[in-house]
């Protein structure tokens, strides 16, 4: 499971999702509570690893499975924008049992059978938001608050693939809902993890407007030309990486990706331009 889908999305959210493991893009994004589940089974037994640690997916309920690190991820100062920024990364995040707890909230699954999974989530949206202080291309359309956030992913593995489909609610801020489908793979080699995905975000009125539509009052602030932005197709990424598990506690991970904006999206005149890159370096220690 990746790391982060749309962590080409908004630099700060995604920033607090990709440390804190939760799930954008994102960026891109992004998913699963723990950034590493998944691909602990991939982790050869060797002598120089604890296979008790690392054996298995799921974690026995008298255990906590506890990451803390840090990093750093290169991105687009706002979605849709030219210019880049460097942002440090906090990651702290312990899963007991079905139960993963973060600053950013908590998931829960509720069913793991089969290769099929769904949990549901909720939390604070704590990366969330924009201010219009970001770049000066935004200067007069507002600021955009964070909020509350739950939500529900359902997946499906088969051997080294994931299918899944996600969706999430903001409460406060935006009032938007997010809707996402993807899939990755992945291929683990000695010490190494290499993965790859691609998904697409689907958006309704109120997350497009407030992101990409500009108001006649945002216009005559801003100069930038009226326009609405519809519910639809947002966008599409890909992404790969690759972790290096360099001892049984120590992770490295690095990840790039590129997320394309398309439709009223990508028409919006605050966007700069449509083609979102990014990279990302984190570093964890696995207790």
């Amino acid at each position: 499971m990746s790391l982060t889908k749309t962590f080409s999305n908004r630099p700060r959210r995604v920033a607090i999702a990709a440390g804190l493991a939760v799930v954008a893009c994102p960026l891109a994004q992004a998913r699963a509570a723990d950034p590493y589940e998944g691909e602990e089974a991939a982790i050869p037994a060797t002598a120089n690893f604890d296979t008790g640690r690392f054996g298995g997916i799921r974690q026995k309920l008298s255990d906590w499975d506890v990451m803390v690190g840090a990093g750093a991820i290169y991105a687009p100062k706002f979605e849709g924008s030219d210019e880049f920024e460097l942002v440090p990364i906090p990651m702290v995040s312990a899963t007991f049992g079905r139960l993963t707890v973060d600053p950013g909230g908590l998931s829960v699954d509720v069913l793991n059978s089969n290769g099929f999974k769904f949990l549901v989530k909720g939390g604070y949206d704590m990366g969330g938001g924009r201010d219009e202080d970001d770049s000066d291309h935004l200067k007069g359309l507002g600021d955009i608050d964070a909020g509350a956030v739950i939500g529900a992913q359902l997946s499906y593995e088969l051997g080294p693939v994931e299918l899944y489909a996600s969706v999430d609610k903001t409460i406060g801020g935006s009032d938007g809902l997010l809707g996402e489908v993807g899939a990755n793979v992945s291929h683990h080699y000695d010490r190494f993890i290499f993965s790859a995905g691609a998904s697409a975000t689907i958006a309704d009125d109120n997350h497009m407007e407030s992101y990409f539509g500009v108001t006649a009052a945002q216009s005559a602030r801003s100069g930038l030309r009226q326009y609405e932005a519809s519910a639809g197709l947002k966008r599409f990424d890909i992404e790969a990486s690759v972790t290096y598990m360099a001892t049984e506690n120590w992770v490295i991970r690095g990840q790039a990706g590129v997320g394309f904006l398309t439709g009223d999206a990508k028409d919006s005149p605050i966007v700069q331009n449509d083609v979102q890159p990014s990279t990302m370096l984190i570093v964890g220690y696995k207790f």
